[in-house]
């Protein structure tokens, strides 16, 4: 197993054997339940559906409801596959703790939905420098400046950088350093900011990427 779940539950710092401050995101991994076993013969692929949360057996259709209940899991507003190497190693309703899949000193690449910004303009959004304090400009001063393309071709090319809405978009922080895992309360500890707001949902995986 190398991904599981988690909530972000904010920023703080901690002090190696330097005595040099880190400062690190504090997310509550796990415990995981196993939801679904998928395997080659059955499916075509080997994959491990988990889940987080509880939420109230009301609140969910008769569909999920039954999913839930073929497991033996309480229901839950997060599922989540991924892929293992071997799924014959796990059994629907087990439970998957932050130990098992992450130690200290690896790398991990997190994955949430970024804060929402609302509708925001080309200076917050795409890091515009803005238009010249003086010489003219009347309440300009933050504006884009000129989106076209002169007579040829008479329009706007797609992907130019305009005000919009920003945020609140699937985001995936890669090689974010794994500091501590404290089992017991099952935190983990990683160097760096991981994308989303308090009491986001993340997943957290080893990364793909690692050293690169």
């Amino acid at each position: 197993m190398n991904t599981i779940l988690g909530t972000k539950l904010g920023m703080s710092q901690i002090f190696n054997e330097s005595a040099r401050a880190l400062p690190v995101t504090v997310i509550k991994a796990g415990p995981c339940r196993v939801v679904q076993v998928k395997t080659a013969e059955n499916d075509g692929y080997q994959a491990v559906q988990l889940t987080l949360e509880v939420q109230k057996p009301a609140k969910v259709n008769n569909a999920v409801a039954g999913h839930f209940a073929k497991a033996g899991v309480t229901p839950s507003p997060h599922l989540v596959e991924t892929l293992v190497d071997d799924s014959s190693r796990f059994e629907p309703g087990s439970t998957i703790n932050v130990d098992e899949v992450f130690q200290p000193g690896v790398r991990a690449d997190v994955t949430g939905v970024s804060k929402g910004k609302g509708f925001a303009g080309v200076m917050k959004r795409h890091n515009f420098a803005g238009q010249c304090a003086s010489h003219g400009n009347h309440k300009k001063h933050r504006a884009g400046g000129a989106i076209g393309a002169c007579a040829t071709p008479s329009r706007v090319f797609k992907g130019k950088a305009m005000p919009g809405r920003m945020g609140a978009q699937r985001t995936t922080v890669l090689n974010l350093e794994v500091v501590k895992v404290l089992a017991e309360e099952g935190l983990l500890l990683l160097r760096g900011a991981v994308p989303g707001p308090k009491g986001g949902l993340v997943m957290i995986r080893k990364a793909v990427k690692s050293g690169g």
